[in-house]
C-alpha cells in the first residue's frame, strides 16, 4: 500500500520540484524589461469603431520614476509632451501652451482615446518590489511554453490589485496579462509579442491593450526601436523641457 501511495505521490513531487519560485521568476522578467535608462521611438495605434488612428512618440526613461515623452504625429497631437517624476504627471499642450498636472483620479483617464490609462503609463516600478507572486500551472501562448502566475499587491498605490502572466519560460518576458480590480474584476488583458533580443535581453516590441470595459479590438503599442543603459542628460528630466 506504502508502495502505490508513492508511485502516485511522486509525480507530484517531482513537478513541485522543478517548479521555480514565483519571486525568482519575477526577478528574471525584471531583469529584461526595466533597464537604468532608456530611449525610444514608438506607435500607438488605436483601434475605434470609424477606424484606426495611428500617434507617434520619442521617450526617455531613466530608473523606475523619471521619463518624458514627445509625441511627433499627427499633427494635431504634435509638440505635445509628457514628463513624469517619481509619482507627479504634468502634460504639456502646445495648442494652449499649458501645463497641467493629473493626480488622483484623472490619472484613470484614457491616453488619446486609446485602451491605455496614464497610470498604466507610469507604471515602470519592478514587479518584484510591487507583487507577491504564486505560480499556478503552465500553459502555452503562440508555441511557447509559459508560467502562468498570479500576482497580488503588496503595497498601497499598486496600479492594479491582483494580476495574471503567463511567462515564457526560456525567455522569461510576459507573453499575456490579466489586470483586476480589487473586486476581482477583469479591468485590463495585454498580448505581447515581436520578441526579439536587444542589448543582450529579451524585449517585446509590440503590446496590444484591451480594456474589458469596452468594445473593441485595443490599442496597439509598437517599439519602432530602443536602446537601454543610453547616458541621458539630466536636463530632460525637468519640468522646463516641456516648453523647449
Amino acid at each position: 500500500m506504502k508502495k502505490i501511495l508513492y508511485l502516485f505521490l511522486l509525480p507530484a513531487f517531482l513537478n513541485a520540484q522543478n517548479t521555480p519560485d514565483g519571486a525568482d521568476i519575477l526577478r528574471k522578467v525584471d531583469k529584461n524589461m526595466i533597464s537604468k535608462t532608456s530611449i525610444s521611438t514608438s506607435q500607438m495605434v488605436v483601434h475605434g469603431r470609424r477606424g484606426s488612428r495611428t500617434i507617434t512618440s520619442k521617450s526617455y526613461q531613466k530608473g523606475e520614476v523619471n521619463s518624458f515623452s514627445e509625441y511627433l504625429s499627427p499633427a494635431r497631437e504634435k509638440g505635445t509632451k509628457m514628463l513624469k517624476l517619481d509619482d507627479r504627471l504634468w502634460i504639456y499642450s502646445p495648442s494652449t501652451d499649458r501645463t497641467i498636472q493629473l493626480s488622483g483620479h484623472m490619472l484613470r483617464q484614457s491616453v488619446m482615446g486609446s485602451d491605455l490609462s496614464y497610470e498604466d503609463m507610469m507604471e515602470d516600478r519592478k514587479l518584484e518590489e510591487v507583487y507577491n507572486a504564486k505560480v499556478v500551472g503552465e500553459d502555452t501562448i503562440g508555441g511557447r511554453k509559459t508560467w502562468v502566475l498570479e500576482l497580488s499587491a503588496k503595497v498601497d498605490d499598486a496600479t492594479y490589485e491582483k494580476r495574471k502572466e503567463w511567462i515564457d519560460k526560456e525567455r522569461y518576458i510576459p507573453l499575456k496579462e490579466e489586470l483586476f480590480a480589487k473586486s476581482g474584476e477583469l479591468l485590463k488583458r495585454v498580448l505581447l509579442s515581436d520578441v526579439e533580443k536587444i542589448d543582450g535581453r529579451w524585449y517585446p516590441k509590440k503590446m496590444n491593450y484591451k480594456d474589458m470595459l469596452k468594445d473593441g479590438e485595443g490599442t496597439d503599442f509598437i517599439v519602432d526601436e530602443i536602446t537601454f543603459d543610453t547616458d541621458i542628460p539630466d536636463y530632460i528630466f525637468n519640468k522646463a523641457s516641456l516648453k523647449q
